[in-house]
């Protein structure tokens, strides 16, 4: 996904318990990260999608979808595990949060995938609980 700085500057502050800054600079590191992954041919992490996935929810990104009747519409990125198609907010990001929680905790174990992406996003930058669900610093230095 191509990021711009009026991406950046729509960041609801409400929408994060941690300095948006920090949040901006994961946000854009994952979604560099993802984008050269597709580039070079590689797998889709399903964990770093989520990261993005859940970034661009919080976000408040908006894309364009075709309507039944064949017309481009404008709307919110659904929201990563409910499928939502509506804006970020206090409630719905609470909501979101239990139901990534629920998910993995009815879940088989297994390697960490887009669900565990997600939640590792809320958890961060929603409940201020946890590291970056990515490393920022290292992909930054490299």
């Amino acid at each position: 996904m191509e990021l711009t700085a009026r991406d950046f500057e729509r960041i609801p502050q409400r929408n994060l318990r941690i300095p948006v800054r920090e949040f901006a600079r994961l946000w854009l590191t994952a979604e560099r990260r993802d984008d050269a992954m597709n580039a070079a041919g590689e797998p889709e992490d399903a964990y770093l999608r989520g990261v993005c996935a859940t970034c661009e929810w919080l976000g408040g990104v908006i894309i364009q979808v075709r309507g039944a009747d064949g017309q481009s519409l404008s709307v919110f990125r659904p929201s990563p595990l409910t499928g939502l198609q509506s804006k970020a907010h206090e409630e719905l990001i609470a909501e979101e949060t239990r139901a990534a929680e629920r998910t993995i905790a009815d879940s088989v174990p297994s390697e960490p995938g887009f669900v565990h992406g997600a939640l590792a996003t809320l958890m961060w930058a929603w409940r201020r609980s946890g590291m970056p669900p990515i490393d920022v610093e290292r992909a930054q230095a490299g």
